[in-house]
């Protein structure tokens, strides 16, 4: 089983950046990142396969966030860039544990973090 920890959230204004760290308890065969606003679905973000490195990302966060790891860790980022208000929300990592797809589908990962949050003023 996998015991998520995320990290890293906090309070910043419109523009500015924060990185989310979230350690695994071992090996998986993805991470992901999702987040949901009050009121808001919840929405995938970014993933990542531990094993290759490939990386899928939200059209609403391309180009300004960066999902990357430290495989010796374990341990999966978030970098988060250009931050706007819309990006306030609580940030969940969550963990494929067996083979599986690279997906931004909440139902396809086994495990989550209590969660990070994330404010952004303007």
């Amino acid at each position: 089983a996998q015991n998520l920890v995320e990290s890293g959230g906090g309070s910043v204004q419109a523009g500015g950046s924060l990185r989310l760290s979230c350690p695994a308890s071992g090996s998986t065969y993805s991470m992901g990142w999702f987040r949901q606003a009050p009121g808001k679905e919840r929405e995938g973000v970014a993933a990542i396969h531990t094993g290759d490195g490939s990386t899928y990302y939200a059209g609403s966060v391309k180009g300004r966030f960066t999902i990357s790891q430290d495989k010796a860790k374990h341990t999966t980022y978030l970098q988060m860039n250009s931050l706007k208000p819309e990006d306030t929300a609580m940030y969940y990592c969550t963990a494929q544990q067996w083979c599986g797809k690279l997906s931004l589908l909440w139902s396809d990962y086994d495990y989550w973090g209590q969660g990070t949050q994330v404010t952004i003023s303007s």
